[in-house]
């Protein structure tokens, strides 16, 4: 944007809503596309003015008091700048664990913020430029003057067979691919940004549960599609004592709806056990759906429910009514 002189209009730095990637079977090939890791974490906006430095979720929940140790590091950031990236706990080894993160008070791990987009810049909207320019810029004018735990995104140089048989034997979560050419289309899943899942495991939305003596027996966990949630699994493993407790008081306040779920009742069980029955409905408790949970599991079936689920954490920073149904290759 230009002023009455012709000089660029100094913008004040703000949240911008985070561009989104577009679930895809697999890679796009060519010279057009440049790959980076897909990290298991918190997608994040930083931003700074007025000396002011803000840490927030891609559905505007503020981070800057939960994470005040990249808060601090972001200080160095020239005032009114932007930019894009994911909070990542990583664990002894190195690699990225989303529930290690989410039980964040632990010790137990290392914080960082990798970051990948350049929004804005001392005053200047980037948006519209080319991912390429706002890459470069980010690498030369931006990362030099932070430090860790800040890190930048690298481009991963490899095919994208090379890149998802590389990131399936160290058990990472994926591969994003972007177009060199790409705007920064806020809000947008546009598809010039576009992901693979490699190993089995996406956020779906908790519509109800299963009562047990003191909490609950297991979660029932869906995702929607053409804005009608559609039940996907029943989920019992991945909790301990401890966690049942926790999710279960989160449950407060969206207790006593309807049943969310629109495909419900199913007529049989299926072959793995996996389908809802009326009789299965009678014992279940409804939620409003507005929890969102990382779930593992080890294929869909036939019937498009979940075999062998387990739950992880949950997601505070997604929205249930964007949660879809995601791809993955299979091994």
């Amino acid at each position: 944007m230009t002023g009455r002189k012709g000089r660029a209009e100094h913008i004040s730095a703000r949240f911008i809503e985070p561009m989104m990637c577009l679930a895809v079977a697999d890679l796009p090939a060519g010279p057009q596309w440049e790959y980076e890791l897909k990290f298991d974490g918190y997608r994040a906006i930083g931003f700074k003015t007025r000396g002011l430095v803000q840490l927030m979720s891609r559905n505007g929940k503020d981070f800057s008091q939960r994470f005040r140790t990249l808060v601090r590091a972001l200080e160095a950031l020239p005032d009114d700048t932007a930019i894009d990236g994911e909070v990542v706990a990583l664990d002894s080894t190195g690699r990225p664990s989303f529930n290690l993160l989410q039980n964040h008070a632990s010790s137990d791990y290392s914080l960082v913020f990798y970051v990948f987009d350049l929004l804005m810049l001392a005053g200047a909207d980037l948006t519209r430029e080319r991912l390429e320019v706002r890459r470069d810029l980010l690498r030369t004018k931006l990362m030099s003057n932070l430090a860790e735990p800040i890190r930048f995104s690298e481009t991963l140089r490899a095919s994208p067979a090379v890149l998802i048989r590389a990131v399936r034997e160290q058990g990472l979560e994926g591969v994003i691919a972007k177009r060199l050419d790409s705007s920064y289309e806020s809000g947008r899943r546009s598809g010039a940004w576009v992901k693979v899942r490699v190993n089995q495991g996406q956020e779906l939305v908790i519509g109800g549960y299963v009562p047990a003596l003191k909490n609950f027996d297991s979660i029932l966990v869906g995702y929607y599609e053409d804005q009608k949630l559609l039940y996907a699994a029943r989920v019992r493993n991945g909790f301990v004592p401890a966690s049942r407790e926790v999710l279960f008081k989160r449950f407060r306040g969206f207790e006593g709806a309807s049943r969310p779920f629109q495909n419900l009742p199913e007529s049989k069980k299926g072959r793995w056990g996996e389908g809802l029955t009326a009789e299965d409905m009678s014992k279940c408790r409804w939620l409003q759906p507005r929890l969102v949970a990382m779930i593992e599991f080890a294929e869909w079936t036939p019937a498009n429910h979940l075999r062998h689920s387990k739950f992880i954490a949950l997601r505070e920073d997604k929205d249930a009514n964007q949660v879809r149904r995601e791809i993955a290759i299979e091994a």
